[in-house]
């Protein structure tokens, strides 16, 4: 793509890097067929081919942004699809980053859209303040459909009941069982805590019953991505730059051999830390190793071998593969053999690259789209008629969960049952 930025433009480093990327795109439209909204509208400019024609105009005439650009970079999943589509690799997550950014720093939003978005990048990465508005939507669920849409959405979300604080998520150190393999660091994030406490008990009782010891680091939380993809880069960058501070501490004193994930979205986030901080001198090196350490806990599995007892029941899985692992991290096989060697028959689900609709904030700002596709996703899952659904992202589990009657859990869980541990809650 022919680019024609201002030399005081391209100046700026982060400029300079959105005018590369353009520069890559040869308008092929081969993503237009894997882009979820551009599936729902048919309309070029919800597809990431007309989402860039919008991002270089923008940025070449250096102005502020409109509120046509705001509508259709807001449609965005960031799902990556397009990324795994494209054959000429144009880096769509940085530049629709970038445009998130430019903006939310020049466009004044109206004031209900506003308030909404500064309530959700100020109370979701804080489990002390989330758990009171989560516990009063779980009680306000029966009114959801008395309400207007944009309201009666995260009501519908809001998990039945919010579990009590669990004790996992405090700084501490869970010994290794066996053979010492290695130490690591699970994030233990935000949301996940104050919705679905199991995930992380699962994901430590697995990892200590084969030999690694798992660290929660004190100072780590929030990787910054629900502030990032809304544009609030500063915020996300705290945030970011806390979890940097926290492990690096782990890191020269007890050692770290990695850093591990189980909720894929922050994952993605994670190892993008080195290029978040390339251009601050005191921490694109710290940023940089962490990205190194980072790994999501179905690719650990699979490098230290997964023990089945043998003791979970045979049960027909549907695996969906979240957007942010196998779009953006390019992990699509791991979760499935481990599945199969748990000893679970594991189905392929149709049009299993397609977004499920949750990405994040996005079930809650855009939630006529994501009702779309949480629709088509759920009809697809049944079709394979599956006694469970299995996923790796906390979005993607609330998603499909207020879709279908069908147990959905994160794949976790059912290693961990496989291997020794409880029967996953999900399943009564």
């Amino acid at each position: 793509m022919q680019t024609f930025f201002s030399l005081r433009a391209l100046a700026d480093p982060d400029m300079a890097e959105t005018e590369k990327i353009l520069r890559a795109c040869v308008h092929c439209g081969f993503c237009s067929a894997t882009c979820p909204t551009y599936l729902l509208t048919g309309d070029e400019l919800d597809g990431p081919r007309g989402r860039i024609y919008l991002i270089k105009e923008m940025f070449e005439k250096e102005r502020p942004a409109d509120a046509q650009t705001a509508l259709h970079i807001d449609r965005c999943l960031s799902c990556l699809s397009c990324m795994t589509t494209c054959p000429s690799g144009v880096h769509f997550m940085h530049l629709v980053d970038h445009a998130r950014a430019h903006i939310e720093e020049t466009y004044r939003r109206p004031f209900v859209e506003r308030a909404m978005r500064a309530a959700l990048a100020f109370v979701l990465p804080r489990p002390s303040v989330a758990r009171q508005p989560f516990r009063l939507a779980a009680a306000m669920r029966p009114l959801a459909r008395l309400l207007p849409r944009r309201l009666a959405a995260p009501l519908a979300l809001a998990p039945a009941r919010v579990p009590a604080p669990s004790k996992t998520d405090l700084p501490q150190v869970f010994a290794a069982q066996g053979v010492h393999k290695m130490r690591v660091a699970l994030l233990n994030g935000c949301v996940q805590t104050v919705i679905d406490t199991s995930i992380n008990e699962a994901t430590i009782r697995l990892l200590t019953r084969h030999g690694v010891e798992v660290v929660v680091a004190k100072g780590a939380g929030c990787c910054g991505a629900l502030p990032h993809h809304l544009g609030k880069v500063e915020a996300s960058l705290g945030y970011a730059r806390a979890n940097i501070e926290a492990w690096m501490r782990e890191v020269e004193t007890g050692g770290l051999d990695h850093i591990v994930i189980n909720a894929s979205g922050c994952g993605t986030s994670v190892k993008d830390y080195g290029h978040m901080f390339r251009n601050d001198p005191t921490l694109a090196d710290k940023a940089a190793h962490i990205s190194s350490l980072a790994k999501d806990v179905t690719e650990l599995l699979e490098e230290i071998g997964f023990a089945s007892s043998g003791d979970a029941p045979k049960l027909r899985v549907a695996y969906h593969s979240a957007c942010s692992l196998q779009h953006g991290q390019k992990i699509s096989q791991e979760p499935v053999a481990l599945l199969h060697a748990a000893g679970f028959e594991v189905v392929d689900v149709p049009e299993g690259h397609i977004c499920c609709g949750s990405a994040g904030t996005y079930n809650v700002l855009q939630p006529d789209f994501a009702g779309e596709l949480r629709s088509r996703k759920v009809a697809n899952i049944e079709s394979v008629a599956p006694d469970i659904v299995a996923a790796g992202n906390i979005g993607c589990i609330v998603q499909i969960r207020s879709g279908t009657p069908i147990p959905v859990m994160h794949t976790v869980e059912l290693l961990d049952w496989a291997s020794g541990g409880p029967r996953p809650p999900a399943l009564g």
